[in-house]
């Protein structure tokens, strides 16, 4: 058997999550009350904020006028994801257009979710980390050089912790002007090739699937989507290449995108999932042997598509409570790592102190 056709991934506009999820749920309300289609995007074109939205829906109902069916007017004007388009064309061809609208925007609303979840475990520790390092700089800046003139008069000598953080507050008011935006661009610049440029972002994301605590939720948010996203593109009708090379389309993780298409070739090729997940080798490693289990068991009765929601809503509850567990373990390795970095300024200035009050009452 040849290998599955692989799903292209249409031409996505860059829009705001919530206009977007507006857009596909009122677009089944309406559908599903026998509006028209051109009324229909009329009357969703006025609810939208935005420009670009505005400007694809009149390009969406141009088409439609010319003869388009809804799924390849979607396409062209950039609205839906390559999943959502699925569910559309499967939904025209069996007559379940409004009930696969729905599925539609529950997934767009899930996957949302998800990525929001990892987001959400790096927005605190990120913004104490910069915090410390604004005050951090502002101290050595303004504050030690001023030390360090204040010993050099009073002839002190200085301990060697004083000394290095002294010399970083002379440097800083001698360079700082320059150090500074140069350092800050560099982190910007990495922040950058590590996390978002096309080409190498992907090893950022590597990095952080292998971090103790952060790769765990990184894993049981794919887990969840995996079964969510998979399960309910599998009861809306598509086959199981189809709906793995929609959900490669979907995923953000390298690692498990590898995972997913090499699922749809062996599929494709005549093998069943178990064999499909026994000849995937990175599926040993990010797919627990509990999940390869409970497929297994629903490929031989027949329930796949349920097994697969079921394990996507078990591992939605795990990275929920994971999520809170990590912030409750960040949080306190924080605080012991600021409190550290002013315990360092302060032994670094009292120290001097100590040898100048020593040296007077000698």
């Amino acid at each position: 058997m040849e290998n599955p056709k692989r799903v292209k991934k249409p031409r996505l506009l860059a829009l705001p999550f919530k206009e977007r999820e507006y857009f596909t749920e009122n677009l089944a309300l309406l559908l599903q009350a026998a509006v028209p289609v051109g009324e229909t995007l009329d009357s969703l074109s006025q609810g939208i904020s935005s420009r670009s939205f505005k400007k694809a829906i009149i390009t969406m109902k141009k088409d439609i006028e010319a003869g388009y069916n809804l799924a390849d007017s979607l396409e062209r004007s950039g609205i839906a994801g390559s999943q959502t388009l699925a569910l559309v064309r499967m939904g025209e061809a069996s007559g379940n257009l409004v009930e696969n609208l729905k599925i539609a925007a529950e997934q767009e609303r899930k996957h949302h979710v998800f990525v929001a979840k990892v987001r959400s475990a790096f927005i605190y520790p990120a913004f104490v980390i910069v915090l410390t390092i604004i005050v951090g700089l502002g101290v050595a800046w303004f504050l030690l050089p001023r030390l360090a003139d204040t010993f050099s008069q009073l002839h002190v000598a200085l301990p060697p912790i004083s000394q290095a953080l002294i010399g970083f507050g002379i440097f800083l008011r001698e360079h700082g002007i320059v150090a500074v935006p140069v350092f800050l661009l560099a982190v910007i610049i990495l922040g950058y090739i590590l996390f978002a440029a096309p080409g190498t972002k992907n090893i950022g994301k590597k990095i952080m699937l292998h971090t103790p605590g952060v790769g765990r939720l990184i894993r049981e948010v794919e887990l969840a989507q995996f079964g969510y996203l998979l399960g309910t593109l599998m009861n809306a009708g598509l086959s199981v290449t189809e709906a793995l090379q929609l959900l490669a389309n979907t995923s953000t993780t390298l690692d498990y995108k590898k995972i997913y298409l090499s699922l749809a070739d062996s599929i494709g090729n005549g093998y069943g999932f178990k064999d499909a997940l026994t000849r995937s080798k990175k599926s040993e490693r990010l797919i627990p042997v509990s999940v390869r289990q409970m497929i297994a068991a629903g490929e031989r009765s027949g329930s796949l598509p349920e097994v697969l929601v079921t394990i996507g809503k078990t591992y939605e509850q795990k990275s929920d409570t994971t999520t809170q567990n990590l912030e409750t373990i960040v949080e306190p390795i924080l605080l012991v790592t600021v409190a550290g970095g002013v315990m360092l300024v302060a032994i670094a200035v009292i120290l001097p102190i100590y040898s100048l009050i020593g040296g007077l009452n000698q």
